[in-house]
């Protein structure tokens, strides 16, 4: 995983659902502030619907503290204008169905599903400052608690 204090290269296009409305630009250019981006895997799943909506649940906290939530999967645009409809999410989803945000974090692991493995993302949730430098990370989200997760790390900031 990227060590904290270095800035991940984050060039590389995506689609992502921003306001409601299906944009493509660089990765880079959606850290245009402080920012957590939290990485799940499927829409529509137990526990990446659980992360989800304690996601939503800090939204405003997280604001109110100059930061910014951003949620990523490999699920398509499309996927995610469904899902935040269906559940009122307002903060940026990303399409990365390629994994490039975990490999610039150098956060791509061995799983295991039904005997097979295979490589995938880390569900993890990681911090920016203004300038793209990662500042902090939560290395293994728990799905009911993240909301707290992402607050106890934004406090351990400030000391």
């Amino acid at each position: 995983m990227l060590s904290i204090g270095k800035k991940p290269k984050l060039s590389f296009k995506i689609k992502a659902l921003v306001d409601q409305k299906p944009v493509e630009l660089a990765f880079a250019d959606l850290i245009d502030g402080p920012t957590v981006v939290s990485v799940y895997m499927r829409n529509n799943t137990s526990a990446c619907d659980l992360q989800a909506a304690e996601m939503d649940k800090v939204l405003k906290v997280v604001a109110k503290q100059g930061f910014k939530l951003i949620g990523l999967s490999r699920d398509t645009v499309s996927s995610h204008a469904k899902y935040a409809a269906k559940h009122g999410y307002q903060y940026p989803l990303v399409s990365d169905p390629e994994d490039l945000f975990s490999q610039a974090l150098d956060a791509i692991v061995e799983k295991s599903m039904y005997g097979k493995k295979y490589l995938g993302p880390t569900r993890a949730a990681y911090l920016f400052d203004a300038e793209g430098k990662l500042i902090g990370v939560i290395p293994k989200v728990e799905a009911a608690r993240h909301g707290e997760q992402i607050l106890e790390a934004l406090k351990a900031l400030k000391k």
